[in-house]
């Protein structure tokens, strides 16, 4: 049997919305003690989104179906087609009798400025799966990601590679303004790959009250994210190895750009790329994303992706990476 990734983490829809005016013209500053906003959108909508399922479309997208794991409410009929459309197992993908899949909503004024809320909902339920199970149906995975997700259900999902000895990834993100000290060290130690991006690292690093190289001797690889400048890759007593970014034609929605990368390096990882050739993977699908609206609406065509590879890394890295790719 193949051996999968197993890609955990959020999934979730994003409720987006424009308000034409300005938030600030209809705030009053001796009333800030007891606010009730209420203004007229222009518009709504409705997006496909949770970092677990940005991660999965863009495996599956490069020809490497992944197992994905996470809760999600009954309302979930519509995402769970998309999904199965695009190759996704979501068999191990836990249903709530009780609660809705999380949601993410945003109202963003003229200005960009925005009043945002997130409801975990189903998500809380992720904590009740486990790995063992999954892992009898679908084989021991290559890879386990472990991704901003309920606190508890990432400590299990570590715990659980731990047991089992599965090598994991972790990419904490979001819940890292969430997680304890002590959390963030449980979750990162024995990782083989530990994805932040610039700001998170900072965080990560005074969080868990550890020093740049205390982190590095506690997993494999810390790939970090710098957007435009492209990623970074440190590994305890090697060189760093800098990837720059794949020049934009237009950047319309970084939602999901982070996502996309760790799936392009993943897949070319399990694919046994070199760093380097993963990273390079990574940033050219990060920046296809980048240039759609939308986490997961964007097509991948072998020749364009591999002509989009040459022009910025060369032939030889477009021969290596074409020659992996199964779209």
């Amino acid at each position: 049997m193949t051996r999968r990734i197993l890609v955990t983490g959020s999934i979730a829809t994003d409720h987006l919305m424009d308000f034409p005016g300005r938030f600030t013209d209809h705030l009053l500053a001796d009333q800030l003690h007891t606010l009730s906003l209420s203004v007229l959108v222009d518009g709504l909508t409705v997006r496909r989104g949770g970092v677990a399922a940005n991660i999965a479309i863009g495996l599956a997208s490069l020809g490497l179906p992944p197992v994905l794991v996470g809760a999600v409410g009954t309302d979930f009929d519509d995402y769970r087609t998309w999904l199965h459309e695009h190759r996704v197992d979501i068999k191990s993908v836990h249903v709530s009798t009780t609660q809705h899949t999380a949601r993410f909503v945003c109202t963003t004024d003229r200005d960009h400025n925005q009043i945002a809320s997130f409801y975990a909902g189903a998500m809380t339920e992720a904590r009740d799966i486990s790995l063992a199970a999954v892992a009898e149906r679908v084989g021991v995975p290559e890879l386990v990601v472990i991704g901003p997700n309920d606190p508890k259900a990432m400590l299990r999902y570590t715990d659980d590679c731990r047991r089992y000895n599965y090598a994991f990834a972790a990419d904490i993100s979001q819940q890292l303004s969430t997680v304890t000290g002590a959390e963030v060290r449980e979750l990162v130690e024995g990782a083989r790959y530990l994805f932040t991006n610039a700001y998170e690292a900072a965080l990560l690093l005074r969080t868990a009250r550890w020093q740049h190289h205390e982190v590095l001797a506690r997993v494999g690889f810390w790939i970090t994210t710098h957007g435009a400048s492209g990623v970074t890759i440190e590994q305890a007593g090697h060189p760093t190895i800098t990837v720059p970014a794949v020049s934009a034609k237009q950047a319309l929605d970084p939602t999901g750009v982070g996502d996309a990368f760790r799936a392009g390096f993943l897949w070319g990882r399990v694919h046994r790329l070199s760093l380097a050739r993963a990273a390079q993977a990574g940033c050219t699908l990060a920046t296809i994303v980048l240039e759609t609206t939308g986490a997961q609406n964007y097509r991948l065509d072998r020749t364009a992706f591999s002509d989009r590879v040459a022009r910025t890394y060369g032939g030889i890295a477009a021969a290596d990476i074409e020659s992996k790719l199964r779209i």
